[in-house]
């Protein structure tokens, strides 16, 4: 064939079907293009996206593609290598400048993942089998196009300051939206069928009005009891704060006074309002997961409830809206739509664990990293705060601090017992830099935690040691009780 291909599948028919190369890297462009617009950076994506599989103009890798379309995938070629050619071909280009290693880094880590600069990917480059292989693409025609695609000349979100610490950050942004673009494209092609079930989830508008109609009726219907009123105003009070800029915020209350819906309202009034694209919310525990998640899509994690909802309509967002990312999913409850929204968050309600969060925002595997460029412009509510691991602090309030400054995310801490997370954290030389000032969405979070007391604690001192008599006769003394052993 005199068109350079870059994937082919073969249908139930036996028919073989080709991907061609040219357009695979112009719908990859376009893809990631449209990925960075969120931080800025289309030009790099674009840049990215065109040169990605440079590499497979080689007649090698041709000679290759058409040798497994031809043997059904046994022939005895062995795979060439790709990568590397665009990542030269982004390094010669740029005169082996600094920032061309970003350039560099995302090409040459599309299957394999980001590589170390030094001992890794620039003995890579410099090496003889990559300069021969770029060598021989060079000279291509086919391949001249994009060699001479124009170098991105946007600035990096954090350019002007000496804030360094977050260049990690935009490059793991940048791989993240050539490697989902790369994936998706590769995924329309050559399987149409699941490309079909991705995407086509209600708005953030739609939600907020099922959000506000739901929560309508269930304020009409509740009874009129001192809990009822006070969660209500926790709520308004939330939804009041949502013009705020974005940056971040914390919503101190107690248990039982409906954080989960009250942040809820919040995120998406607060998305809404400055153009954000999806919420997130992120758990230490997998129990306390399925409970969220059934109370965003049902209104209740009562399993009976749920049921009579389900059977009467009356549910908060429904299963369309809410994608459950953690490991204890339960497989019967999975869907191929929610499986492929896992891989790369594209849902507008994202309900995950800490550690699926904040290992992907230091990993380096596409697969891991592919869903980061999602995080960019939206609402991340980290619920019970108070659980971010001590040890990993710093890396962890650095990283939210990246995405509120450059890439346009909102953070909620949500805790009933919120720890210290602004300003100088500890004492020197172990002392570590913590969040800017947050706004408060509750303003009297002790008042309230006060309106919400619902027990006493009462010191009982004992002269000798009680026997089981005695206990049981002190319990018998009270309506309800709760003793506690050892």
């Amino acid at each position: 064939m005199d068109t350079a291909i870059a994937h082919f599948y073969c249908d139930a028919a036996g028919k073989l079907h080709w991907h061609s190369l040219d357009q695979h890297l112009d719908d990859v462009t376009q893809r990631a293009a449209a990925f960075a617009r969120a931080f800025g950076n289309e030009d790099w994506a674009e840049y990215l996206g065109a040169l990605h599989d440079l590499g497979k103009f080689h007649p090698d890798w041709q000679r290759y593609i058409h040798a497994q379309a031809s043997t059904n995938g046994n022939t005895a070629l062995s795979r060439p290598r790709h990568s590397g050619v665009g990542a030269i071909a982004a390094w010669e280009g740029a005169h082996q400048c600094p920032p061309a290693r970003v350039l560099a880094y995302c090409i040459a880590g599309h299957h394999a993942g980001l590589d170390n600069w030094y001992g890794g990917l620039q003995d890579r480059l410099n090496s003889m089998d990559e300069q021969t292989l770029y060598r021989v693409v060079a000279e291509l025609p086919s391949a001249q196009t994009y060699l001479l695609k124009k170098l991105p000349s946007s600035a990096p979100p954090f350019a002007g300051t000496q804030d360094y610490e977050q260049a990690h950050l935009w490059v793991r942004m940048l791989f993240s939206c050539l490697v989902d673009a790369d994936f998706l494209d590769t995924e329309a092609f050559m399987q149409p069928g699941r490309a079909s079930v991705r995407g086509d989830y209600p708005s953030l508008e739609e939600l907020k009005k099922r959000y506000d109609q739901f929560m309508a009726e269930k304020e009409t219907t509740a009874p009129d009891t001192p809990l009822n009123r006070l969660r209500k105003q926790i709520r308004q009070m939330c939804i009041e704060y949502a013009s705020e800029k974005p940056g971040f915020f914390s919503l101190v209350v107690p248990t039982g006074g409906g954080k989960t819906l009250a942040s809820i309202g919040f995120a998406l009034a607060h998305a809404l309002a400055h153009g954000m694209e999806r919420i997130i919310i992120a758990i230490p525990y997998t129990s306390i997961i399925e409970q969220t998640s059934a109370v965003l899509r049902y209104g209740t994690d009562d399993p009976e409830e749920i049921k009579r909802r389900i059977e009467s309509g009356q549910v908060l967002f429904g299963e369309d809206a809410v994608i459950e990312h953690h490991s204890n999913l339960n497989p019967d409850r999975e869907t191929e739509r929610s499986r492929l929204a896992s891989e790369n968050w594209d849902a507008p309600i994202i309900v995950t664990t800490n550690v699926q969060l904040f290992e992907s925002l230091f990993a380096t595997k596409p697969s891991t990293c592919r869903k980061l460029h999602n995080l960019a412009r939206s609402v991340i509510i980290l619920d019970e705060a108070q659980m971010l691991p001590p040890e990993h602090l710093r890396p962890i309030l650095s990283a939210l601090h990246g995405l509120v400054k450059y890439f346009g995310v909102s953070v909620v801490l949500m805790t009933a017992t919120l720890p210290v997370l602004e300003g100088t954290i500890g004492s020197a030389p172990a002392a570590i830099q913590g969040l800017p000032r947050a706004v408060q969405l509750i303003k009297e979070p002790d008042k309230l935690a006060q309106d919400f007391q619902r027990y006493r604690q009462l010191e009982l001192q004992f002269v000798s040691q009680l026997t089981w008599e005695q206990v049981r006769d002190q319990l018998c003394q009270h309506e309800q009780v709760l003793a506690i052993v050892n």
